[in-house]
C-alpha cells in the first residue's frame, strides 16, 4: 500500500497546507513517521470506506502512521492524513478512533486546507497596516502609540484566522457523522473522544481562552454533536466484540514499542494471560534484550493462533534482529504464504535471505523483493535491499539502478541521477530496465542549466560511481519503530 499516515499545531498547518508532504517533509517537521502492516491495515479498514462515502478515491489519500503518543491527528497538503499513535492508544473502542477520522475526512471533503492559504493571507493583512501605521505614529514622535497599534493589529489578525479555524471544525464535526451514518455506523465514538478531550481541558481550564484556539471547546462540540448524532437510528450501534479484540492487540503492540519497557511489563503483569497482555510482554522483551522470554510470549500467539501473519512477522524479526538470520526465515515466509499481498513482509523475507549471503537466497530476494515493488513501488528501503541482492549477484548495473531507485525515493535526487547514469551505461538500450533509468534521470534532472547529456548504453563508461549509502541512511519502513526505541 502507498504510504499513509495531522496537524500537531497551528505552526504546522501553517507551514504545510501547501506541500505535498512526503516523508522528508515529515523529518523536516520533525514527524516520525512509523510502518507497519498489521496497524495501516486496521486504519485502511476504518478510513477507507468513510473516504468512499464522502466521495473520495482511497486510492488517492495516502495515510500516515506517526509515532506520536499525544492524541491528535490531521490532514495537509491536500489528501494527506496522518493519524498519531496517541490518537489508538487513547482510543477505548474503534468507533472513537473512526470518528476522528471521519472529522479530518470532512476537512478534506470542505477544502479547508487549500482555503486555509487564503484565510492566513487575509488575516496578515491589518498586521501589515498595523505595521505601516505603527511606524508613522513611532516617526511622528509617538512610540507608545506605534507599539498599541502593532499589537491591535497582531490581535486583530490572529483571532479572524482562528475564528475562522474554530468555524472549520464545526463543520468537520457535522460532516463526520453524515459519513458515519451512511456506514451505518453511530457518533457516539466521536462524542466519546472529545469527552476525554474534556476532561482534559477541565483540569487546566483556567489556561484556555476559547477565542484564542483553532478548535472550539470541548464542550460545545459535544453539545453541538449530540443534538443530531442522538437523533440518528445508528447512535446505539456498537463495535463487535472482535473487533475491541483487535484494537486492544494494537494497543499493546504501539505500547510494547513505543513506552518504556518496564512502564509496559508493569501495564501487563504477568498475571494478565490475555492475547494483548502476550503480545506487549513479547515486544517489550524483545526491546529489553530478552530473547527467550520474547520468544515464549510470541509463541504462546502463534500456536493458538498459527494463521495470524502478524504474530510470525514479529517472531521473524526478533530473531532477525538478534543475529539468529536462518532461523528468521521460516516465520518470514510464514507470514508471506498468510498475507501474500502485504509488501512489507515481503521485503522483510528478502532482508532475511539476503543476510544469509548464499547466491540461491540472493535469487529468491529479487523475487520476493519486486513483488513488494510491484505493490508498493516508492518503497525506498524495498529498492535498497534488492540492490543488495543483485550486487551478491554480481549484476552491477540492476544494483546501480535500485540504488537510484532508492535514492530518488529517499529524496535524494543528485545521487539518483549518477546512480542511474552509472546504471545506463550497462544495461541494453531500449530493454524496461533501460528506459527506468532514462526515465529516473529525467526525473532528477537540475532545474537550472544545462542538463548533462545521457550516457552510452552497454558498454560505454560514464565515470566513477557515487559512494553507496549504508543501510542506516536509508529510511527501514519495515519495522521502524526507533522513536520508542
Amino acid at each position: 500500500m502507498p504510504k499513509r499516515a495531522l496537524k500537531r499545531s497551528l505552526l504546522i498547518a501553517l507551514t504545510a497546507v501547501s506541500l505535498a508532504v512526503q516523508t522528508t517533509l515529515s523529518h523536516a517537521q520533525g514527524i516520525s513517521i512509523l510502518r507497519d502492516a498489521e496497524i495501516e491495515k486496521f486504519i485502511e479498514d476504518y478510513t477507507f470506506p468513510i473516504l468512499e462515502s464522502a466521495g473520495i478515491n482511497p486510492d488517492a489519500v495516502d495515510l500516515y502512521l506517526v509515532g506520536d503518543q499525544s492524541p491528535n491527528a490531521f490532514v495537509a497538503g491536500g489528501l494527506n492524513m496522518f493519524i498519531h499513535s496517541g490518537l489508538i492508544t487513547l482510543a477505548d473502542t474503534p468507533n472513537q478512533i473512526e470518528g476522528v477520522i471521519a472529522h479530518e475526512t470532512g476537512h478534506m471533503t470542505g477544502g479547508h486546507i487549500a482555503r486555509s492559504d487564503d484565510v492566513a493571507a487575509a488575516a496578515s493583512t491589518p498586521m501589515l497596516l498595523s505595521l505601516v501605521l505603527a511606524a508613522g505614529a513611532v516617526a511622528a514622535g509617538a512610540p507608545e502609540a506605534g507599539i498599541g497599534l502593532l499589537g491591535l493589529g497582531q490581535n486583530i489578525g490572529l483571532a479572524n484566522y482562528l475564528s475562522y479555524s474554530r468555524g472549520q471544525e464545526s463543520s468537520a464535526d457535522q460532516a463526520a457523522l453524515t459519513f458515519l451514518e451512511a456506514q451505518g455506523h453511530s457518533g457516539k465514538g466521536l462524542i466519546e473522544f472529545f469527552a476525554k478531550l474534556r476532561n482534559t481541558q477541565l483540569i487546566t481550564g483556567r489556561r484556555y481562552n476559547p477565542y484564542l484556539q483553532t478548535h472550539p471547546l470541548a464542550n460545545q462540540r459535544i453539545t453541538a454533536l449530540s443534538e443530531r448524532a442522538s437523533r440518528s437510528e445508528f447512535f446505539d450501534v456498537a463495535d463487535p466484540p472482535e473487533e475491541i479484540e483487535r484494537l486492544n492487540l494494537i494497543k499493546a503492540k504501539i505500547r510494547g514499542f513505543l513506552q518504556d519497557t518496564h512502564a509496559t511489563l508493569r501495564q501487563y503483569p504477568l498475571s494478565d494471560q490475555s492475547d494483548a497482555a502476550h503480545y506487549a510482554r513479547a515486544v517489550a522483551y524483545y526491546r529489553g534484550s530478552e530473547l527467550e522470554k520474547a520468544q515464549r510470549e510470541i509463541t504462546t500467539l502463534t500456536e493458538k493462533y498459527p494463521d495470524n501473519p502478524y504474530y510470525h512477522e514479529l517472531e521473524g524479526q526478533m530473531l532477525f534482529e538478534f543475529g539468529r538470520l536462518a532461523e528468521s526465515i521460516g516465520p518470514h515466509r510464514r507470514s508471506v504464504t498468510l498475507a501474500p499481498d502485504e509488501p512489507l513482509f515481503r521485503i522483510n523475507l528478502g532482508r532475511a535471505l539476503i543476510a544469509t549471503e548464499e547466491p540461491a537466497a540472493y535469487e529468491e530476494a529479487v523475487v520476493e523483493i519486486k513483488r513488494a515493488l510491484l505493490l508498493e513501488p516508492d518503497n525506498g528501503f524495498g529498492w535498497f535491499e534488492i540492490a543488495r541482492a543483485y550486487g551478491g549477484l554480481g549484476n552491477d548495473a540492476m544494483a546501480d539502478l535500485a540504488t537510484a531507485e532508492s535514492r530518488y525515493h529517499s529524496g535524494a535526487k543528485g545521487e539518483a541521477n549518477r546512480f542511474a547514469r552509472r546504471a545506463l551505461a550497462g544495461l541494453s538500450k531500449g530493454t524496461p530496465e533501460w528506459r527506468q533509468a532514462v526515465d529516473v534521470i529525467y526525473a532528477t534532472q537540475p532545474s537550472t542549466g544545462s542538463a548533462a547529456p545521457l550516457p552510452g548504453s552497454a558498454g560505454e563508461t560514464s565515470g566513477p560511481a557515487p559512494s553507496p549509502k549504508s543501510e542506516d541512511d536509508v529510511p527501514d519502513p519495515t519495522f521502524n519503530w526507533s522513536a520508542g526505541r
